[in-house]
């Protein structure tokens, strides 16, 4: 199985419930980019282990993407230079919005502050997902 079929099928998982983890985890650059291109709508939260703010919203994140489409990931990028200077991503935890392949959208945190769970869930209607 491909990197892609498998991306592919964890994101279109039609038996996830609420209580399963709704938002995949992806591990690498390659696998990122195979979850951006299989989608036609994707939300991708970058975070990092030793970012309080990060951890503060990762539960929120898991809680917002188990209430709605099957559209959210997210990566670890702890260790992952080049992808914080491809997204140019300065402060942890930024979502960005992936429309057909396409980076359409951005929320990045603030210093100091993170992001809430109001910020998301405007941001996610502006982006017309659930």
């Amino acid at each position: 199985m491909t990197i892609r079929n498998m991306m592919k099928a964890l994101l279109k998982r039609p038996d996830a419930s609420p209580g399963d983890d709704a938002c995949a985890l992806v591990q690498s650059p390659e696998e990122l980019e195979a979850a951006i291109k299989s989608r036609d709508k994707l939300m991708v939260l970058f975070y990092a282990s030793w970012c309080p703010y990060s951890r503060a919203f990762l539960g929120t994140y898991r809680k917002h993407a188990a209430a709605g489409d099957p559209c959210y990931v997210r990566i670890l990028v702890d260790e992952r230079d080049a992808l914080t200077e491809r997204y140019s991503i300065e402060v942890f935890p930024t979502v960005l919005f992936f429309e057909k392949g396409k980076l359409a959208k951005r929320l990045d945190g603030a210093y100091h502050r993170g992001l809430s769970q109001g910020q998301l869930e405007d941001f996610a209607r502006r982006c017309a997902v659930k």
